[in-house]
């Protein structure tokens, strides 16, 4: 049964263009290579769903474990969990957990962008070039029109001290938005170096 749910008859096989082939009129190479890219993704597939119930089970765990811990202090957790790392009791194994916000910018960002302006205008004959050059980096968009969130935060950290340049830093702080957030596991062992090594779980690396 093909995965639109139409029912195949019996001898045919359903081309990529959706025609019914006789299995006969087909090259015994073409049926071998059907059958193995086939039942590589049955086993692809049981793999995958077995690492989403794993990865579901072990986010419980530890959110479970955390509350646990928690409340041996009389604390009690509220809210979206963050970054946790947890040791095995003789340090050769960790957990990390972390959480992975993906953030864009509101309207607020674009006042942002004419209040630096201003500021530079205002400070053309003895403003820094190297300002000029991250400012307009921080403001560049890829080509899918993204402006490259990182690049814009980072310019809070530079320290100027004047009102409009504070008042465009606030706007940018002020227009940032959680769009959505995703949860990430690794297992990681201890080498002999002291160094830790993740565990790989990806396939395709």
């Amino acid at each position: 049964m093909a995965e639109n749910n139409k029912v195949i008859p019996t001898g045919y096989m359903e081309d990529t263009q959706g025609r019914l082939v006789p299995v006969e009129s087909i090259k015994v190479i073409d049926l071998a290579r059907d059958a193995l890219v086939m039942e590589s993704m049955k086993e692809a597939q049981a793999m995958a769903d077995a690492l989403a119930r794993f990865k579901g089970t072990i986010m419980e765990d530890i959110e479970a474990f955390c509350e646990l811990s928690a409340e041996a202090y009389g604390a009690r957790l509220g809210g979206k969990k963050g970054n946790v790392t947890l040791y095995s009791f003789d340090g050769r194994y960790k957990i990390i957990r972390s959480i992975d916000d993906f953030i864009t910018f509101d309207e607020r960002l674009q006042a942002a962008k004419v209040l630096i302006d201003e500021c530079l205008k205002r400070w053309s004959e003895g403003s820094d070039a190297k300002l000029r050059t991250i400012v307009n980096d921080a403001f560049q968009v890829d080509k899918a029109g993204r402006i490259n969130t990182n690049r814009v935060l980072g310019l809070r950290r530079i320290e100027i001290q004047d009102e409009t340049w504070q008042r465009a830093m606030k706007a940018i702080s002020e227009s940032v938005q959680v769009v959505s957030s995703k949860a990430y596991v690794r297992f990681y062992e201890r080498q002999p170096d002291g160094s830790y090594q993740q565990l790989n779980l990806n396939i395709a690396a």
